[in-house]
């Protein structure tokens, strides 16, 4: 009876994971390379350098034609965003993933028990949990949480808050609803350090079921295993690497700072400390210790406990840096990479558009194990471990497009449709300068007569023929 009731409590304590669905925004919501560049072309501040600098940024991101974006930008009310655009994007998405959610669990709004909002950068009066609650006439005893400024890494944060609940009460159901709101934070400034993020981040959204109730665990698609977060808040350093503030010109954006890698660095390995002794078999932990005391290169072999991995996209750079560092394949980091190229960066619920793409592919058997990464403001790293309970292939969001993927390049054509303005801003600037190099030259010659006026011709020849090689110089350079 001791044993029973030991094994019941155990087993009444398990996070499973129901269902998720993702949020796919109407096709009149996609940002496409011409619209894009139309949105560059509408801010007048914008000169060549940051012309030049957003090409780039965008060239190298990874991100695709397909994206989306909020209606205010759609509407080019980008520079005029009310609190109504960020509800109405948030509402969009809310009802949209719940719905399905409802429907294809056969779970009731008025079942629910726990209820945990995660948008970052936009809250509302009343709270988007209360929100919810009303547009669906759910129990007045429910617990609700509104989490805001987490970043990208919030929605773990939220799964945390649920498993940690699920601990203490049974027979529970809990809804996460995990998103950014794109609609109020768009900037529109010509401050480089706050002009990143236009780049990357993209309108989306999740909702996931959660629940203990044992009778799940044959339907689950998952079970959680283990759960790590790292905060190094107490570092002025890291919290002050990603800032939402406003610029000299009283702009609000997000401020991304130079030493943001280096603290993401830094909360991945702490983070990897504290989850890889819970993941790895102890025969890998004690070949990787004895391989750093005999001072050797070593590095932890985490495929031996883990499967899958989950890395949030949140750009090329940072997706190509932790293959990198953990010895990944190209194949490991696909889901990545066109989750990326897809949906673009979705902040918190990004995740879970890349576990779709492991579904969909139909990779996730019985029994693997998914490792999910994200990082955060403040700064945070955040991972956990799910083991999969089922042959998974559902095609959610990707199930019409997957097909699709990989595409044969994920190069977007922006260098290809706008590169010519970095050649006309450069060309601009020679015809410029020789003008004024002419004037001079010519002003010379006729303040100058006879062979003075000669010898000083000649001169000015040689300075502008040795100018125009200078310029031409950095011309090709810069160009």
């Amino acid at each position: 009876m001791v044993l029973y009731k030991v094994s019941d409590a155990r087993r009444s304590q398990c996070c499973y994971l129901v269902h998720y669905e993702c949020h796919k925004p109407s096709d009149d919501r996609k940002l496409n390379t011409k619209f894009c560049g139309d949105i560059v072309a509408r801010n007048k501040i914008l000169g060549p350098q940051e012309h030049k600098f957003l090409l780039r940024a965008i060239v190298s991101s990874g991100i695709g034609e397909e994206t989306y974006g909020p209606r205010n930008i759609i509407e080019c009310r980008e520079n005029s965003p009310t609190v109504e655009d960020g509800i109405l994007e948030m509402y969009e998405f809310f009802i949209d993933t719940l719905d399905q959610l409802f429907r294809k669990t056969g779970v009731s709004p008025q079942e629910i028990d726990v209820l945990v909002v995660n948008v970052s950068s936009l809250t509302s009066v009343p709270s988007f949990t209360s929100r919810i609650i009303n547009h669906y006439k759910m129990r007045d005893d429910i617990k609700s949480f509104n989490l805001s400024g987490m970043g990208c890494s919030g929605s773990l944060i939220s799964l945390s808050l649920v498993q940690n609940i699920l601990k203490s009460y049974k027979n529970v159901y809990a809804i996460v609803a995990t998103s950014e709101s794109i609609a109020p934070n768009w900037y529109s400034g010509n401050d480089k350090s706050m002009m990143l993020t236009n780049c990357l981040f993209r309108s989306g959204g999740c909702s996931f079921l959660l629940t203990n109730k044992t009778a799940f665990r044959t339907r689950a698609k998952l079970r959680l295993k283990y759960l790590v977060r790292t905060h190094l808040g107490s570092s002025d350093e890291a919290h002050t690497c990603c800032v939402q503030k406003e610029d000299d010109q009283g702009r609000l954006g997000f401020y991304l700072d130079k030493n943001l890698p280096k603290m993401a660095t830094q909360a991945f390995i702490k983070n990897i400390t504290g989850i890889a002794p819970k993941v790895l078999p102890l025969k890998e932990l004690i070949r990787y210790i004895v391989m750093k005391y005999l001072g050797n290169m070593a590095t932890l072999n985490l495929k031996a406990g883990i499967d899958h991995f989950c890395l949030h996209p949140g750009g090329n750079a940072v997706i190509e840096e932790i293959r990198k560092n953990l010895g990944l394949t190209e194949k490991d980091v696909e889901p990545s990479r066109m989750t990326l190229h897809r949906f673009g960066n979705t902040s918190a619920s990004s995740l879970w558009y890349v576990l779709g793409y492991m579904e969909a592919k139909k990779r996730l058997k019985k029994g693997d194990k998914i490792w999910m990464i994200s990082f955060g403001s403040g700064f945070k790293c955040n991972s956990c471990v799910w083991e999969v309970l089922r042959d998974l292939e559902d095609g959610n969001v990707w199930g019409d497009i997957i097909d699709g993927y990989p595409p044969k390049t994920t190069t977007n054509p922006y260098m290809e449709q706008y590169g010519w303005k970095l050649v006309v801003n450069c060309a601009t600037f020679l015809a410029h300068l020789l003008v004024y190099v002419y004037a001079m030259f010519v002003v010379s010659v006729v303040a100058f007569p006879g062979k003075l006026n000669e010898i000083l011709a000649t001169k000015a020849l040689k300075f502008l023929a040795l100018t125009i090689g200078s310029v031409y110089i950095n011309f090709v350079a810069n160009c």
